[in-house]
């Protein structure tokens, strides 16, 4: 029978703190990127800037369930559902 190997802690301690760093940056940058367009949206239809807020927080989590779903779906760094990302 083979034996198996496993990572060390500080290996695997990295390993999710490299992956936390990239979600986080990828859930800021959507909310970001979906508030500026929900502006850009709210403003010729009258809508109030909480709504702009919404829409870019929906986007959020979304990116969020993406990167989640990424990390689920093959063990990396990333939070990119690209391969080799």
């Amino acid at each position: 029978m083979s034996e198996i190997t496993l990572p060390g802690a500080e290996t695997v301690v990295k390993t999710a703190g490299t992956y936390a760093r990239d979600l986080l940056e990828r859930v800021l940058s959507t909310f970001l990127q979906a508030f500026i367009a929900g502006i850009v949206v709210t403003q010729p239809l009258d809508l109030s800037m909480w709504h702009a807020a919404a829409v870019g927080g929906g986007g959020a989590v979304l990116a969020l369930g993406k990167g989640l779903v990424a990390r689920w779906r093959d063990v990396t760094n990333s939070a990119s559902l690209a391969r080799g990302v």
